[in-house]
């Protein structure tokens, strides 16, 4: 029992683990009770177990698996972490569960997984019970399908998804286990009961009986609906109103709403699996369907007909197929195969629904040419087709075809079109059949009811009655007024009988046929004929082809006076029929009209109408008037009336005033009565001849009017311009056409013929007579408001001049809006109601395109240029798409038929030759603008193609492809685009530009439309992928377009669709998800009642939608150019702004100075703010986009409304330029006088200018950007400061300017930039100029790189945000780019940034491809080789500065930004980067002046100075650290605290003050021995080495010469450095990031310092000695082993070469590559080989064989072979792939050695040598090991006889010389302690005498100086700095060196050295690059180290002087020097007495 206690006392998760089953069990009961006890379901509790869950429900003992699935159960129900334990849990219970023998565990199994689909997982459960059904074990099966079954029945098909499941169950029902069959069938029927027969198809081809068995069961399941019994936890307010349901007893009546929710209709299709068919027709299918013979042609369609009876088809390119089955349709003699293709055609339909949608337009019009056939069995194939075609596509997209054979002189034609529209109708719902469908469809079928052949007339009753039924009677009556009584019984008789496909609850239509609410197509849709109709109408009014399409009032049947010709029932204006009755009269002879008058009229009047005095006739006249005015409409006899005053004189009366009068007679009599237009012929005659008479023009054009509001103006305004252009009078015809003009306007434009007047217009247009011109124009500008830019082609021939001046009138209209109509309506809307209002707002519309004259090209489409298009030949193709634009080009407007011409275009759209593709594409957009809103029908077959276009990985190509989708888009309007699949298939398409590209039109397009497809849900997965797609670009579009998205479809739909994503990609997108809900737009509201609108964009709205608020002040309620998107913003501007933005644009002749005396920005207090907490809760959209919406310019307007002045703002957003250019004057001239205005709309009116950055307008930008100039000095001189907001919203767009084609404008935004950093931070600009490289356009790229450049120099390295590596990573990107300005670009800025950083930018870069490196460094040296451009002193460069510099702080701030500003002019105005000169980084600049203008406000105590001689530059000066740091603006912003920090303290330790640098290491000390906080060392490491040799160097130089220093000091200061460094190379990943330069000069510091004989004397030297002996090891282990490898042998090539150095010196250095050498087996992993080789290489340049030998010492060469010979054995012959890096392999002999080293190795292969492992070369070649042994043996031996003994240790000491590495270990190892130490100080006193006791202690100097080049750390280049390759000239730096060295043993001093020329002007001609050492980059790094340096911050160094010791500095000339020596002296005495 022992043992039991053990575990008793563990804690519960522990005993679940526990390997005794008992305690498992036990462990297993307590968590149950836990899991039930814990409340609250997120407590950390939980957590502990989620590891567990598998373990409880896998246990292998059954009674613990039992207990612990009743823990998992609990588990699952309980804890909030459960979800994640889905997969592997489920995957155990159905792998280890359902296959145990207990019925209790399978039993919990089933409840587990059914509790996890209750926590909404019920998608991974469905996948392991899926994958269970493929197990081996038939109990696992039968497990598996009773859970899917259980599952089912309570969760139901909603959650439950079928389709995998039914995809399965045939294999199930093949089982050959009867377990598994009978639970399969139970399932199966369980399926059943939720969708019926849906599942009967899937399961046909099961085994016969099991299927009877099946029939059997499903004839038991109940008819009732299924209910869902168990709900989701996100469903239970569903779960309680069922609950609330069964407990009101039962399912009583209120189960029918829900029944909706609780069946989703399933439909069998989904079911199903689609079958690829196109691959599998026969290869000679196409040979055979054209065969002669008819037998082979019905085998090959017999071969389709099978493949097509497969129930769903694989979408692909069918076109070819549905080409040859319409040929067999439509052509074949053999009347078998026509019905067999019809039955083909039906299957195709069937198999792809939707996607045979495009292809039904093609096919439609050939089955119904083709139903007049007789025979019984065709006619019923035919039918099936075109019922089946039908329901792939809408109405709508059919409608032109069915009407255009309504007409068809066959009846059975007639017949079976009749009952197809019935049967059509019948799919339709009341929103799916507008009423701009029934009018057509109607007036055709009126036709049909009247038509002689009896089957005719009952099919057209049938097809009205579905209408009726369908529609309903308000719908329909209107276009039944004329119908007798007998005939309207008939037509509501069959609507009775007539059952509706979606019977008659309107909500459930939304199945199959979601057809477009249609966009009013009226005349369109009645086909060609629709126009011509309406001019002959007025001619000759004889009986019509198609009264139908007649504008209501054209006589039909002369006979009959009474009837109306308003068939079609939208008469005048669209109001409804009955309301419109048209009067029609017969002419009446002159003696009937006599009679009539002299009923109504004076006598005394009739007899004077011809007296010969004027003054009679006058009072005749009179006398008239009056007894018109008098009369009652019903009995005016208006003919009578008007024949009389035209009676003699007529309308030649010769006196004005009778005439005056007789014209106002005429309008009285046609308002007053039933006026005809046989009446109106008699009179406008003689109105026409007066209008342009002087006197009674007037009147006449009034009485014109009054006919035109009688007779309509269509017909009036024909007869007048026709009239008018028959008689030669100027005068007349140009006030004609004035007062059409105006009448157009009061009117509207409803069905005015545009081509009736054209002509007439082009006469008008030559005219000679300018009166008549200018009339003419003037009528075109107002047509131009109605019609559109399609206008201005009928006019492209005319002479230019002309042309100019009609462009310049419809330059005039643009943002017009055309008024609304005044008159025309009121008289017949008695009745009218809403529906005629909408109806005519529908009419206006489409009349204005669809009255163009269209051409009919379908002939010209001939074989032979289809055939041209495909043809293989590509200038072939070329020529055929060239034939096509002129026949477009031609025929200006085309009728939709053309013929084969959408497949040869589609196949050109993936053309391999891209110009050919760009010629298709600008095809395709000149189609949409010929054929207008026709062109839908092609949307599907070559709208889509366009969209795969966009994915085109060809910039130009896709911008032609988006313009040629938006062209479509605006003639069709979206909804043909998002219905169907094709546009989600399009973005599943994994293609990154297709998929910007497509987001990006939808974003831009969806915001616009009022309701969307259903099927623009299909799209949303693949949305959801985008999210998450690899390139950046994509993603950004994704979430720009999912506010949209989300704004049609809401949060529910697309929160629902991310069930099926992984459950990481689940949160992201759900969080957007969240995030896009808070910005998402609000619908566009519809465009208010009053305004004439158009429908879904049916009509390009070429005429915008006039707007209730028109006449509001003569202003326009829309600003904007007219086209498609401004039209439907009208509407939404209208509903956001209310009053305020009814007036956009007050017209100027209103009140032109509308008091612009006030202020421009008018200051609302907190305004800014409040407008920022906005766009943060984002209640407003946030200010960004790609080009601005509609929505953004509104907002921007709404915003300005409180601040700017009214009338200013007109101007900011009128439409036209020049009001912009207006508004920026006002601006500029009010910048000074309003500064607190412009800074309180600052953000606005940044806003407003990004919009002007989109305008195209050259002129609008220049004054932008000069505006934006004077802003920012002015904002500056505030020392005023962007808001994060005003900076986010603005810069990136100004950014774009950056890459303008103009200069000038690329250098006003450059200047713009460069101002912005005095009023934002440059650290925080950073981030926007990288953005601003990622851009498309090169110049841009290559701009903002340069700029980038500019902003390092300036502001130094801190600027580089993130962090300066992943800056310069993403900079250096650039070098590869195909742009060479933009490649250029980079290197330079790299270049720049290297001359400020040095070579550490190397280690920034990261990995560059070897081109892009090699080009970066020949660019460094190149830079470095040029004269360093003269070292421009800075300080007389910057600008005097004027301003009185007052003493408060924020003067201080700004002192020192205006002073940044100008260095980064001068930064800039230097040119090339490469050669500009270094500055100091800004964080450790003093500024002197500053402190000197500080009189004391910020009080800093500052301690006395020490006095030290300024002269002795070698002496750092200290300026104390002051106690109140000052610290630069931009400081808080680049720095974290902590890096400031660190570089500060950092700074202090190469401090001259030995305290201050001990301080600063302790404290370096202290933060890499925390853990937590070593980390914030990285990235500093390299400048802390650089200070600690510095400081090394000091005290070896400095400190240990000064006799008055207590050597304890140094003592302690050097175990300070020791121990830090210590520290710091315990730490691996910090040790690491030492770069090769500092590695080379700290190992250069150390082991001089070892070679220290001063130090040896001190004390405690000893130790010293030896801490620095265990921090070499440390660096040769902990650091990057190829930098301290590449480091040590440049040391020894270096110290080899430098004659003062001692031989020790290179043997330590040679003892520490050996060390490295014995390390190589471990880390030759790690090593860069290639540059390792490539330093040997240089080492073997420098040092060939031969000079090697030379040397004293024999250790190089063997050091140097022993190395080579450990990486041959280590790597073998891949060593040779590693000399990549060596550009010329023959300047060295080190491959011919490797070569030699691998043979030998082959040959000697097993013969281990031990020595060469020791690191040694063999002791000789020859000499065995015997030997040796022996040699040794006796040497000892004389050691050890007293009297050999002298003899034996010098044997021993040469011997050792000459074999270094000879082990002499074994021979000790066994002697005495004594004997050891004997021998050791034997030797050490024999090497004493030998070497004599002086050492030459090294210098500093040993480290080469840098010369004229700066070489990239990467190449190391190593080369003698002192003489040339053979080592014989030596310059005179290093003897300068042996000198200072000497002076310094001898104790002088070495501070005069400043009085000679500096080192760099002495040194020889450099003759090779040396070694870019740590010095150089110290330059970069020495001004933030050292505040000893501090003082010479103004003397801007040169970037490559060398410092001739680590701390003096050595300046440019000596002269200037003195001076600036001088004057510091003079500043700081000054800063002293003022502190003072």
């Amino acid at each position: 029992m022992g043992d039991d206690s053990e575990w008793m006392k563990l804690p519960i998760d522990q005993k679940c683990e526990h390997k005794l089953w008992k305690a498992r069990l036990n462990g297993y009961e307590e968590a149950l009770k836990l899991f039930q006890k814990i409340d609250d379901e997120k407590s950390p509790e939980w957590s502990k177990y989620l590891g567990l869950i598998k373990k409880f429900v896998t246990d292998s003992n059954a009674v613990a698996q039992l207990k612990g699935l009743e823990a998992a159960l609990a588990y699952v129900e309980n804890a909030h972490v459960a979800g994640k334990t889905t997969g592997e849990v489920a995957s155990g219970v159905v792998n280890k569960v359902f296959n145990q023998p207990k019925a209790r565990a399978k039993e919990l199994g089933e409840d587990i997984c059914l509790m996890y689909i209750e926590i909404e997982k019920g998608e991974a459960i469905q996948e392991e019970l899926l994958k269970g059904l493929d197990n081996k074990n038939p109990k696992i099966i039968v497990a598996c399908i009773e859970t899917l079954r259980k599952a089912l029945s309570e969760f139901g098909s909603k959650i439950i998804s079928l389709k995998p499941i039914i995809k399965v169950l045939p294999k199930l029902f093949e089982s050959r286990e009867k377990a598994v069959r009978d639970e399969a069938k139970l399932l199966a029927v369980e399926i059943y009961r939720w969708i019926r027969d849906a599942l009967r198809p899937p399961l046909q081809n099961i085994n016969s009986v099991q299927l009877k068995e099946l029939e059997e069961e499903w004839i038991k399941v109940s008819s009732a609906a299924p209910k869902q019994t168990r709900f989701l936890r996100s469903q239970q307010e569903l779960k309680a109103k069922f609950e609330q349901q069964q407990g009101l007893g039962g399912d009583a009546d209120g189960g029918d709403d829900d029944e909706e929710e609780a069946v989703p209709q399933v439909d069998a299709y989904e079911l199903l699996e689609a079958v690829e068919i196109l691959s599998k027709l026969p290869k000679d299918f196409y040979e055979k369907i054209e065969a002669k013979k008819w037998q082979e042609r019905k085998e090959a369609l017999e071969a389709v007909e099978l493949l097509v009876k497969n129930p769903k088809l694989e979408s692909g390119d069918y076109a070819d197929l549905v080409k040859a089955l319409k040929k067999v349709v439509g052509k074949d003699t053999n009347v078998m195969l026509v019905a067999l293709a019809a039955k083909c055609l039906a299957g195709l339909a069937t198999g792809l629904r939707k996607k045979f949608g495009q292809y039904a337009g093609h096919v439609v019009p050939t089955i119904l040419e083709k139903f007049k056939e007789k025979k019984p069995q065709v006619v019923q194939a035919l039918q099936e087709a075109i019922d089946a075609i039908f329901l792939t596509t809408t109405l709508q997209n059919i409608s032109e075809d069915i009407l255009a054979v309504m007409d068809n002189k066959n009846p059975t034609i007639k017949q079976q079109t009749s009952l197809f529209i019935a049967r059509s109708f019948r799919h339709c719902t009341p929103s799916t059949l507008p009423k701009s469908l029934l009018k057509p469809f109607c007036a055709a079928l009126l036709k049909h009811i009247n038509d002689s052949a009896p089957e005719v007339r009952d099919a057209g009753f049938e097809a009205l009655g579905t209408a009726l039924k369908v529609a309903g009677e308000k719908a329909v009556n209107p276009f039944l007024a004329d119908v007798d009584k007998l005939k309207l019984d008939r037509i509501k008789e069959c609507a009775e009988k007539v059952e509706l496909v979606y019977g008659k609850k309107p909500g459930g239509a939304a199945e199959k046929k979601e057809a477009k609410p249609v966009t009013g197509k009226s005349a369109a849709l009645a086909g060609p004929a629709g126009d011509k109709e309406t001019k002959d109408a007025a001619a000759k009014p004889g009986p019509l082809k198609k009264a139908s399409a007649v504008k209501a009032g054209v006589p039909p049947k002369k006979g009959k006076p009474a009837a109306t010709a308003g068939t079609g029932g939208a008469g005048a204006k669209g109001k409804k029929g009955p309301e419109t009755k048209e009067i029609f009269e017969s002419e009446l002879s002159i003696e009937v009209c006599e009679e009539k008058a002299a009923a109504v009229l004076p006598a005394s009047c009739i007899q004077q109408l011809d007296s010969g005095n004027w003054k009679e006739r006058l009072a005749c006249m009179e006398e008239f008037q009056k007894a018109v005015e008098l009369m009652e409409r019903s009995e005016m006899p208006c003919q009578a009336l008007v024949r009389m005053l035209a009676k003699k004189p007529g309308w030649k009366e010769t006196n004005f005033q009778v005439m005056q009068m007789k014209l106002h007679i005429v309008a009285l009599i046609a308002q007053k009565g039933n006026f005809s237009k046989t009446s109106a012929q008699v009179v406008l005659d003689g109105l026409v001849d007066k209008v342009g008479d002087v006197k009674c023009g007037t009147n006449a054009k009034e009485a014109m009017t009054a006919i035109a509001e009688a007779c309509q103006l269509p017909w009036t305004a024909e007869q007048v311009v026709a009239m008018a252009f028959s008689q030669k009078n100027p005068k007349n015809q140009s006030e004609t056409l004035n007062w059409l003009s105006n009448a157009i306007k009061e009117f509207g434009f409803s069905g005015l013929n545009v081509k009736a007047f054209i002509s007439n217009v082009k006469t008008a247009l030559a005219a000679t007579n300018p009166a008549v011109r200018t009339s003419a124009i003037t009528l075109l500008g107002v047509m131009y408001l109605y019609v559109g830019p399609s206008l201005r082609m009928f006019f492209e021939d005319e002479k230019p001049a002309l042309l100019s001046q009609i462009d310049a009138e419809f330059e005039k209209m643009q943002g017009q809006t055309a008024p609304a109509p005044t008159r025309g309506i009121s008289r017949h809307n008695v009745g009218g109601g809403d529906d005629g209002e909408e109806e005519e707002q529908e009419e206006v519309g489409n009349d204005a395109v669809d009255l163009l004259p269209r051409t009919d090209i379908g002939d010209k489409i001939t074989a032979e240029l289809v055939a041209k298009i495909g043809d293989k030949n590509w200038k072939i193709r070329k020529e055929g798409l060239d034939e096509v634009t002129s026949i477009i080009n031609e025929a200006k407007f085309i009728q939709p038929n053309i013929g084969e011409l959408p497949a040869a275009l589609k196949g050109r759209l993936n053309d391999s030759n891209k110009i050919l593709v760009q010629q298709t594409l600008s095809i395709l957009q000149q189609l949409a603008t010929a054929m207008g809103p026709n062109i839908k029908q092609y949307v599907k077959n070559l709208g889509i193609p366009v969209i795969t276009v966009l994915g085109d990985s060809k910039t130009n190509v896709r911008a032609a492809a988006l313009a040629t989708v938006n062209a479509w888009a605006e003639q069709t309007g979206m909804k043909e685009w998002l219905e169907g699949e094709d546009l989600s298939e399009e973005l599943k398409k994994e293609n990154p530009f297709l998929r910007q590209e497509l987001l990006g039109w939808l974003a831009e397009k969806l915001p616009a439309l009022r309701s969307v497809p259903s099927d623009l849900l299909l799209c949303v997965p693949h949305l959801y992928s985008c999210l998450e797609d690899r390139n950046g670009d994509v993603r950004k579009k994704a979430q720009d377009a999912l506010p949209f998205f989300m704004m049609h479809l809401g949060f529910e739909k697309m929160a629902k669709a991310t069930g099926k994503l992984k459950p990481t990609s689940k949160d992201q997108v759900l969080a957007m998800l969240e995030k896009a809900k808070a910005n998402m737009p609000a619908k566009p509201a519809p465009p208010a009642k009053a305004s004439s609108r158009v429908v879904g964009g049916a009509a390009p709205a070429k005429f915008q939608p006039a707007s209730a608020f028109a006449d509001d002040l003569g202003s326009n309620a829309m600003e904007s150019k007219p086209d498609l998107k401004k039209a439907k913003a009208g509407g939404l501007a209208s509903k956001t702004k209310g009053v305020q933005g009814k007036k956009v644009l007050s017209k100027p002749n209103l009140k032109e100075d509308d008091d612009k005396s006030g202020p421009i920005f008018i200051i609302v207090p907190n305004g800014k703010e409040q407008r920022m907490k906005e766009e943060k809760a984002l209640k407003v959209l946030k200010w960004n986009f790609t080009t601005p919406r509609d929505e953004y310019i509104e907002q921007l307007k709404t915003q300005m409304s409180t601040c700017v002045a009214k009338w200013l703002q007109d101007e900011m957003f009128h439409a036209d330029f020049q009001h912009h250019n207006k508004a920026l004057t006002v601006m500029i001239e009010h910048l000074e006088s309003e500064k607190d205005g412009v800074i309180s709309c600052l953000d606005l009116i940044l806003k407003w200018l990004t919009l002007r950055f989109f305008d195209t307008n050259t002129s609008v930008l220049m004054k932008a950007l000069e505006y934006l100039k004077l802003l920012f000095n002015l904002l500056s001189q505030e020392e005023y400061h962007l808001t994060e907001n005003e900076a986010s919203s603005f810069i990136p767009y100004l950014i774009l300017k950056v890459g303008e084609p103009k200069d000038v404008i690329r250098k006003d935004v450059r200047a713009i930039l460069n101002r912005m950093c005095l009023i934002y931070p440059a650290s925080k600009m950073f981030p926007f100029i990288m953005e601003g490289t990622k851009s498309k356009n090169s110049k841009q790229r290559a701009e903002c790189l340069e700029e980038l450049g500019c902003l390092v120099e300036s502001y130094g390295m801190n600027v580089c945000q993130p962090t300066p590596g992943k800056a310069l990573k993403e900079m250096a990107t650039h070098i590869g780019d195909r742009d060479n300005t933009v490649r250029n670009a980079a290197l330079n800025t790299i270049v720049t940034v290297y001359n400020v950083h040095g070579d550490q930018v190397f280690k920034l870069i990261g990995n560059l491809s070897e081109k892009d490196m090699s080009m970066l460094e020949e660019r460094i040296k190149r830079s470095a080789k040029r004269p360093s451009s003269a070292p421009v002193r800075q300080a007389e460069e910057k600008p005097q500065r004027t301003q009185n510099i007052s003493a408060n702080a924020s003067m201080m701030r700004k002192g020192q930004a205006e002073d940044m500003s100008s260095k980064l002019n001068q930064n800039r105005n230097m040119g090339s980067h490469s050669e500009s000169t270094h500055t100091v980084p800004r964080e450790f600049q003093l500024d002197l002046d500053e402190i000197e203008n500080d009189n004391g406000t910020v009080r800093c105590e500052m301690p006395a100075l020490v006095q030290h001689k300024l002269d002795d530059i070698f002496e750092p000066v200290l300026i104390p650290e002051p106690k109140i740091r000052s610290v630069s603006p931009h400081f808080d912003d680049m720095h974290s605290n902590t890096a400031s920090t660190i570089n500060f303290v950092i700074s202090q330790v190469a401090s001259g003050d030995i305290n201050t640098s001990i301080q600063a290491l302790t404290q370096i000390d202290e933060v890499l021995k925390q853990e937590d906080k070593a980390e914030a060392m990285s990235g500093h490491i390299d400048q802390f080495l650089i200070a600690t040799f510095m400081q090394l160097r000091l005290i070896y130089n400095t400190h240990m010469a000064d006799e008055k220093l207590d050597k304890d000091e140094i003592v302690r200061l050097y175990s300070c450095i020791i121990g830090s460094m210590i520290t710091l190379f315990q730490i691996e990943s910090l040790a690491r990031e030492a770069s090769t330069g500092v590695l080379k000069d700290l190992m250069h510091g150390l082991i001089t310092l070892m070679l220290d004989s001063r130090v040896e004397d001190l004390e405690e030297g000893e130790q010293v000695i030896r801490s620095v002996n265990l921090l070499v090891v440390k660096v040769l282990e902990k650091s990057d082993q190829t930098n301290i490898l590449s480091a040590l042998l440049v040391l020894l090539q270096d110290s080899l070469l430098a004659t003062a150095s001692s031989p020790k010196f290179s043997e330590l250095v040679m003892k520490c590559l050996w060390r490295m050498v014995r390390l190589l087996p471990e880390t030759i992993n790690s090593i860069n080989l290639d540059r390792i080789l490539l330093d040997i290489h240089i080492f073997m340049k420098v040092f060939p064989k031969e000079k090697l030998k030379q040397c004293k010492s024999e250790f190089p060469i063997r050091t140097l072979k022993t190395l080579l010979h450990t990486l041959c054995k280590l790597k073998g012959p891949k060593i040779l792939d590693h000399l990549t890096m060596i550009d010329n392999k023959n300047e060295s002999e080190l491959e011919a050695h490797l070569c030699r080293v691998m043979k030998h190795a082959m040959d000697q292969t097993g013969k281990a040598d031990k020595d060469t492992e020791k690191g040694a070369s063999r002791i000789e070649e020859k000499a065995s090991k015997a030997k040796v042994n022996d040699i040794l043996a006796e040497i000892f031996k004389k050691i050890g006889s007293k009297e050999n003994t002298k003899e034996g240790l010098a044997e021993l000491y040469e011997y050792k010389k000459k074999y270094s590495d000879a082990d002499i270990e074994p021979f000790l190892k066994n002697s005495s302690q004594f004997f050891q130490s004997y021998v050791e100080r034997g030797l050490r006193l024999i090497e004493t005498e030998r070497e004599g006791k002086g050492r030459i202690a090294t210098s500093t100097g040993i480290s080469p100086q840098m010369e004229g080049t700066c070489v990239p750390a990467s190449t190391h280049t190593v080369s003698s700095s002192i003489g040339n390759t053979n080592g014989e000239e030596v310059g005179p730096s290093v003897y300068l060196e042996r000198l200072k060295i000497l002076r310094q043993r001898c104790g002088l001093d070495n501070a005069k050295q400043e009085d000679r020329p500096p080192l760099t002007s002495l040194l020889s001609k450099p003759t090779l690059p040396t070694v870019a050492s740590s010095t150089d980059m110290l330059h970069s790094k020495l001004s933030q180290l050292r505040e000893s340096r501090e003082q010479y911050q103004h003397l801007d160094l040169d970037s490559n002087q060398t410092h001739s010791s680590g701390i003096g500095t050595t300046l440019a000339s000596p002269s200037s020097a003195a001076a600036n020596i001088d004057d510091l002296k003079k500043r700081l005495e000054r800063i002293k007495s003022s502190r003072k």
